[in-house]
């Protein structure tokens, strides 16, 4: 807690004054006493805080270790372990991220169709649900740069004269289709603007640009702000920056518990996988140092947007959110590079905060979700989440305190897409395409259901790789509660009802 020694010293001095001091010094404390608590405010400034968030497209935790910025946030703020996704596929998990609510409440559980995608997004009224407008009526400049949802293209008009830019968002420098990083198209405020295959067209890099750009032009406008920026990267083809191409020569996956293990008693969409070959290693390992290739862009990013923010003299107001979509499988399970399961290595993802207040090399163990996004963004910002959100502020946890009563569990739900047309996560069978299923993760369980009656079960104090699916050694009553309790969190609606869905009892 900044400056939060001053108060005790100055005690400590005004009670060896004396007598005919002790007034005076007691006004001295109580000053010092209430600049120390605004310290662990939004803002020191006694304005509202800034808020930047960096989100990434299928970053698992392993790429971490490669991104020296990222490594300092560690060092210099918060890291939540225990963060997951609603569901480890693009658009369900950014529109819960964006609306702070779960895919049974968002409509939006595939890339694509009536059940997914910006479609539905837009069907479900979504677009109203995000961040962006109610900050926006907060006072505060909005900016969402990068990838926005899957289906959505710079060029749609959604029914007015020019291409569409949502409201809420003061500025808007959308792509559609950015996975190579070139040749590409960017809705910059209601103007469609075509990128190339130069160097200076490399898409993070542009991002970067804007995003500072957008930090500078707010300081001089002396408002707070909250800037999104939404790389595609390291989602494939993981194209890295040019001056990163030959980086990290002869660079392996990791070799994991889990790596090339079949899951016991798997479910029997897994029933197809074989071996890694020889080949499938080779390949896995290219494509992984393709991925920590391409996120040394957006680590570079992160330093750019933190100079930034220090030589506008924001850096202490502002707080930096990193986190992603969804993780990524390569090899575990036998599983060849992909995601949409219910493995930690899909759905637990990294989340790391600096900001005023945040205590340095902090780690907050307690389950936390996607859906808490939403909220949090708004309680920094001084408003209160509407009664719909089914996530819960994190703001608290961040800073170091605790919360009396907190969830147990956190929700996974994943439709079966029917149909993979224009679906850029549409893998092959033995990369992960699972049957629907909804899941539960808690501190010390796995529990899957799938639509097709299947169900897996992990005890993860014995078995943290999620190897050996013990569900059919359930009881009928553990069983029973298990299925009570992730039902409720199904059918739940707000943050209240959702809170009390996650009390396991069994």
């Amino acid at each position: 807690m900044f400056g939060s020694r001053r108060p005790r010293v100055l005690a400590a001095l005004c009670a060896a004054l004396a007598v005919a001091l002790l007034a005076s010094c007691s006004r001295v404390v109580n000053t010092a006493a209430e600049g120390a608590s605004s310290d662990t405010d939004a803002s020191r400034s006694g304005t509202k805080p800034n808020i930047v968030y960096v989100l990434t497209d299928d970053l698992a935790w392993n790429l971490v270790e490669y991104m020296p910025h990222v490594q300092r946030m560690r060092k210099e703020g918060t890291t939540f372990t225990g963060f997951f996704a609603t569901d480890s596929l693009c658009c369900p998990s950014r529109t819960s991220l964006l609306t702070g609510q779960y895919p049974h409440n968002t409509g939006v559980f595939t890339n694509s169709g009536d059940d997914g995608g910006y479609r539905a997004f837009m069907k479900n009224r979504n677009e109203e649900k995000t961040f962006g407008p109610a900050l926006q009526r907060a006072g505060y400049r909005t900016g969402f740069m990068g990838k926005y949802l899957n289906g959505y293209q710079p060029g749609d008009k959604n029914g007015t004269d020019k291409p569409y830019v949502p409201s809420g968002w003061d500025e808007w420098d959308v792509a559609g289709d950015g996975y190579r990083e070139y040749d590409y198209e960017l809705n910059e405020n209601g103007e469609v603007v075509p990128y190339g295959k130069a160097p200076e067209d490399y898409l993070t890099d542009v991002l970067s640009k804007k995003a500072t750009s957008f930090i500078g032009s707010s300081a001089a406008e002396k408002k707070p702000f909250m800037l999104e920026v939404a790389t595609f990267a390291p989602h494939g083809p993981a194209t890295p920056a040019p001056r990163d191409e030959d980086t990290f020569p002869g660079l392996k996956a990791p070799r994991t518990d889990a790596y090339d293990k079949a899951t016991r008693n798997a479910p029997k969409w897994q029933s197809i996988l074989s071996p890694l070959t020889s080949k499938d290693k080779k390949e896995i390992d290219r494509r992984f140092a393709k991925r920590v290739r391409s996120v040394q862009a957006v680590d570079d990013m992160i330093g750019q947007l933190e100079k930034t923010l220090e030589e506008k003299g924001l850096a202490d107001d502002t707080y930096i959110v990193f986190g992603s979509d969804n993780g990524f499988h390569m090899g575990e399970h036998r599983l060849r590079p992909g995601k949409q399961t219910a493995y930690d290595t899909d759905v637990n993802v990294p989340l790391m905060v600096t900001g005023p207040g945040v205590p340095a090399g902090e780690k907050v163990s307690q389950l936390a979700e996607n859906v808490d996004i939403n909220p949090t963004f708004l309680d920094l910002a001084g408003v209160d989440p509407p009664s719909t959100v089914d996530g819960r502020s994190l703001n608290d946890l961040m800073h170091g305190r605790t919360e009396d009563e907190w969830r147990d569990a956190v929700l996974v739900e994943h439709h079966h897409a029917v149909s993979k047309k224009d679906d850029p996560d549409a893998a092959p069978k033995e990369s992960g395409d699972p049957p629907t299923y909804a899941a539960m993760r808690t501190d010390d369980s796995l529990y899957v259901e799938y639509a097709d009656g299947q169900r897996e079960f992990y005890s993860l104090d014995s078995d943290p790789e999620q190897l050996t699916n013990r569900a059919a050694s359930l009881s009928a009553g553990q069983r029973a509660a298990l299925h009570r309790t992730l039902t409720a969190l199904q059918r739940c609606k707000g943050a209240k009802s959702c809170q009390d869905a996650s009390g396991t009892d069994g």
